[in-house]
């Protein structure tokens, strides 16, 4: 796995948990009582974007931590997925 290769695939887990994280402790406008006029009642109050950005990094990190040493030790393989012996054998 080479440098630019190993920047996207932490790039695709941070977004990936950062869609997972954003729910997490969101107070809405109709939780809060107070929904501003022309808005929704789903529209957040407070959202803790900064925090959820700093949870997220941590989580990314480990996550990718995992996965590049599961790429870079060839514990698992694209040969590994070839159930129906379609692929050339490698050395």
């Amino acid at each position: 796995m080479g440098i630019t290769s190993g920047i996207v695939l932490y790039a695709v887990i941070w977004f990936m948990t950062f869609l997972v994280v954003i729910p997490i402790r969101l107070q809405t406008q109709g939780d809060a009582g107070e929904i501003v006029p022309g808005t929704h009642a789903g529209a957040p109050e407070r959202h803790y974007l900064k925090q959820k950005a700093w949870i997220t990094t941590g989580a990314a990190a480990v996550i990718w931590a995992v996965i590049a040493g599961v790429i870079l030790t060839g514990a698992v393989s694209v040969s590994d997925f070839d159930w129906f012996g379609r692929l050339p054998q490698r050395p």
